[in-house]
């Protein structure tokens, strides 16, 4: 490891090695941990160096992003539109799950990375190549959301904590106090769904991967409905 370290510092200063050491960075210690001197005492170079590469630390953010977004397995060839965009989703969902920061870094950005708009670029194509209107694929879009991209804020979802501070060990599920179970009945039941063994078979409960690929046939068994309604937008109900 020593080793490897070493021949990465003497490797000539370049843009992707930074976004990469930065990307390892953010691994293993969170986004918010994440600065340019930081960064620079990685690399072994003085924060000066990192400026002729990139400007600043928007950018360097940008980049990091790109980079993950780079890892998302390409379409799949000669397949339906419907499994191209769940295998898609579900590769997307592994290179941020590799990342915990990056969903927390996609949604900081006020516009869209280079990398990110060609993702959604090649999404959009695959729906249209399947033979949706631009109008049920604008709909669907907006469906679909962030989940497109691998993320989605969950009501009961915790896991993106370790992107803000680094990788940290499983916590058991928290228990719902008795005094707010009294007035909160339902989500006590589902509290103590959640709560149970996650490693049974029957009733996975709040597994995180489970929880995402159910929403994600949800919506896709909903968008093939509509696709085979010919649905538009000027026919649905007021």
């Amino acid at each position: 490891m020593a080793e490897q370290a070493d021949v990465l510092r003497r490797t000539p200063l370049s843009r992707d090695r930074i976004l990469r050491a930065a990307v390892a960075l953010a691994d293993a210690t969170g986004i918010e941990s994440l600065s340019m001197r930081n960064l620079a005492q990685d690399l072994g170079v003085v924060p000066m160096a990192l400026y002729k590469h990139v400007a600043n630390k928007d950018e360097l953010l940008d980049g990091m992003i790109d980079v993950v977004v780079g890892e998302i397995d390409p379409p799949v060839p000669d397949a339906d539109w419907k499994r191209t965009v769940r295998l898609r989703v579900l590769a997307a969902r592994r290179a941020l799950s590799r990342h915990p920061w990056a969903a927390l870094a996609i949604e900081s950005r006020n516009t869209a990375t280079p990398g990110v708009l060609a993702y959604l670029d090649s999404t959009v194509g695959v729906f249209r190549a399947g033979g949706f209107s631009t109008d049920l694929t604008h709909h669907v879009m907006h469906a679909m959301g962030s989940r497109i991209l691998g993320f989605s804020q969950e009501l009961f979802d915790a896991a993106r904590r370790a992107g803000r501070s680094g990788a940290t060990g499983p916590e058991p599920a928290a228990a719902f106090p008795p005094e707010a179970a009294a007035r909160f009945p339902h989500l006590a039941a589902i509290a103590g769904a959640a709560s149970h063994d996650e490693a049974s078979v029957v009733t996975p409960g709040c597994d995180d991967q489970f929880e995402f690929e159910f929403a994600l046939d949800l919506l896709l068994d909903g968008i093939e409905r509509l696709h085979r309604q010919d649905w538009t937008s000027t026919g649905r109900a007021s």
